[in-house]
């Protein structure tokens, strides 16, 4: 093979085995339920002054202003 080749698949190699990685690290560090803690709601609702949590969003209704 030649070296520019060579270069390549390296890279692309370490560059897959870096993407594989993260994921990997990303799905186990990932907690296993969406309610908040204790804590978390404390300080939310010393933020917000609120407890409340906000409605979800409806199907087809968007984040973004309407211009």
């Amino acid at each position: 093979m030649s070296r520019p080749i060579l270069i390549v698949v390296v890279l692309a190699t370490v560059a897959a085995a870096a993407s594989g990685a993260t994921f990997y690290l990303v799905q186990v560090n990932a907690p296993a339920s969406r309610e908040m803690s204790q804590e978390q709601r404390i300080t939310r609702e010393k933020f917000f002054s609120t407890s409340k949590e906000r409605p979800p969003i409806e199907k087809g209704q968007e984040m973004r202003p309407r211009w």
